[in-house]
């Protein structure tokens, strides 16, 4: 899944570990996210998007996502 966690992150001046604090996940945690390894919950994604100021529609690229899953089934056989 593509998060603006990483970009809202730095844009906030604020370090892995800081968020992580803030939202009560590991640092490890933010930092697969950013990866692309981890999809954050729908809670999770929540407290990150309050603590950003932003919709969990726009921390999560929703829009994004749905167009790179259409075009994943359109592949397949």
């Amino acid at each position: 899944m593509v998060t603006k966690v990483k970009e809202l992150r730095t844009q906030a001046g604020m370090t892995q570990q800081q968020l992580a604090d803030l939202v009560h996940v590991s640092s490890r945690t933010i930092i697969s996210i950013e990866k692309g390894q981890y999809s954050p919950s729908l809670m999770l994604s929540y407290r990150m998007a309050k603590v950003f100021g932003v919709t969990v529609e726009e921390l999560c690229c929703l829009e994004e996502n749905l167009q790179r899953e259409e075009e994943r089934r359109e592949d397949l056989p």
